[in-house]
């Protein structure tokens, strides 16, 4: 199985071309288990729900990979919950850094930062100083992960195009 995960600030399209991408490869994706935890959470967030937020979205993908098509695509991995604690807490639970030493990747799509922001009550830095922070952080973090990464940007076609060739890759150098 290799896993192939859309990373990058928020408002970038990253659930979009997950999605594109599944379609594309006849395939499932992930989506963000955090977005369905803040919906019922009748509260704020804090700290320790990260935890609880990283448990889901690990459980979530493990479910999705038993019906993936030799490829899963992963809307987020633990990277995400880590900037997001260091940002606002200052300190990521090690048991969340635990599981991102352990959780094998193939391939990272960065999205950058060149497409408009849209609303959404669960996003928190629409500035584009901040948005241009958070990009900075995602590129350095899949920089040094040691795993292949290609930078998304353009249209949402561009992007798309610029995704397939770097999966395709990925599948004819993985071939078995």
């Amino acid at each position: 199985m290799l896993k192939v995960v859309v990373i990058g600030p928020e408002s970038t399209g990253k659930s979009t071309l997950s999605d594109q991408l599944a379609a594309h490869y006849q395939t499932v994706w992930v989506p963000e288990y955090a977005r369905q935890y803040l919906e019922e959470l009748p509260r704020p967030y804090e700290q320790h729900d990260l935890l609880t937020i990283a448990a889901g979205q690990l459980a979530l993908e493990d479910k999705l990979a038993a019906q993936a098509n030799r490829l899963l695509i992963c809307d987020t991995d633990l990277h995400v919950i880590k900037v997001w604690s260091e940002h606002k807490y200052g300190a990521c639970d090690p048991r969340i850094l635990e599981q991102i030493a352990t959780r094998p990747y193939n391939l990272y799509l960065l999205t950058y930062i060149d497409i408009p922001w849209e609303e959404d009550p669960q996003r928190e830095y629409p500035d584009p100083a901040m948005r241009e922070y958070f990009y900075n952080i995602y590129r350095d973090l899949v920089a040094t992960s040691g795993v292949p990464w290609v930078e998304i940007k353009g249209s949402f076609e561009e992007r798309k195009s610029l995704a397939v060739t770097a999966v395709d890759k990925l599948l004819k150098d993985n071939k078995r």
